[in-house]
């Protein structure tokens, strides 16, 4: 299971989706949703927000943490969480948001 934690200064996302009999490791497509929407928002802050961040991305690990955000990196964090509790919703079981 995707375990995600959001608070004021910092993204945290963990696991990985339950995979089926035939599906090999990285071919998941929750945990590639969910790894595609977190890079892009990584990207994003940085580059978009201008926003300075420090992130951490291994592979089942990611953590994004700021001591400030702007209104254009709210934004992106808003947009980021739309697409989670989207993925979250249309595939039960694999995402946690605590």
């Amino acid at each position: 299971m995707v375990k995600i934690h959001l608070d004021l200064h910092h993204i945290t996302v963990q696991g990985h989706a339950p995979r089926t009999d035939n599906e090999a490791p990285g071919q998941n497509i929750v945990c590639a949703a969910v790894s595609a929407l977190t890079l892009t928002l990584i990207e994003g802050l940085g580059a978009i927000a201008d926003m300075k961040i420090k992130a951490t991305d291994n592979p089942g690990d990611v953590r994004i943490e700021w001591e400030e955000v702007n209104d254009l990196g709210k934004a992106l964090i808003d947009t980021w969480y739309i697409g989670i509790t989207r993925i979250r919703d249309s595939y039960d079981n694999t995402i946690l948001i605590i």
